[in-house]
């Protein structure tokens, strides 16, 4: 299936029917996200992939009881974190270093450069900004389920304390920012499902200089 043809497929859907996705799939979906791009490459945040039934059964009253957190084959949760050190800078220095055959000593003008970039922001201001990060994997995983005709649907009404409360992220110095359910739609109960896509007008929404 051609890219603008999957998503057209694509929607969110509202009910799914239980099916499992085949892992085979489901490690494409997250590989992409873990391809996106990021500002300096940083990633500032990790990708929970809960598929066991059970955590899923208890995350779902803070995900206001939808029901794809638990008829869905996985929900993947973005969290960002909570701080930004120098100390996770330099590990990132060490692997680009390892994986691009160069020193680390060659890369401390970068290195410096993104310590003062992030050391010009508050503490809340570099929340916000490793929590934009995160939209942009997102993205890339929603993208990706649509190739592989998987079902997706991408969800910001839950509860993040309560999340992170389940996950155990606090202890991991995470929180979650939003999440993205993934299974197989139930064509015979989700009203969506035959709902033509509505999206702004290409001419109004794009702006040509």
């Amino acid at each position: 299936m051609k890219l603008l043809d999957a998503l057209q497929w694509r929607y969110a859907v509202k009910k799914m029917n239980g099916n499992k996705i085949p892992a085979e799939k489901l490690n494409t979906i997250i590989e992409a996200t873990r391809l996106a791009p990021s500002s300096f490459g940083l990633t500032p945040y990790s990708i929970i992939v809960v598929e066991e039934i059970e955590t899923r059964k208890k995350l779902q009253p803070a995900f206001y009881n939808q029901s794809q957190v638990v008829d869905g084959s996985a929900v993947v949760v973005f969290a960002a974190w909570n701080t930004i050190s120098e100390n996770e800078v330099a590990h990132y220095m060490h692997e680009i270093a390892e994986q691009r055959g160069v020193s680390v000593d060659s890369l401390k003008d970068f290195s410096a450069y993104i310590n003062g970039s992030l050391k010009n922001l508050t503490p809340e201001k570099a929340r916000v900004w490793a929590d934009k990060q995160t939209y942009i994997a997102l993205g890339f995983g929603l993208v990706a389920a649509a190739a592989e005709q998987v079902d997706a649907t991408p969800m910001e009404g839950f509860a993040p304390d309560a999340v992170d409360e389940i996950l155990g992220l606090k202890e991991l110095g995470l929180h979650s920012t939003v999440a993205l359910t993934l299974g197989y739609r139930d064509a015979a109960n989700d009203y969506l499902v035959n709902a033509k896509k509505v999206r702004r007008a290409h001419e109004k929404l794009v702006i040509k200089k």
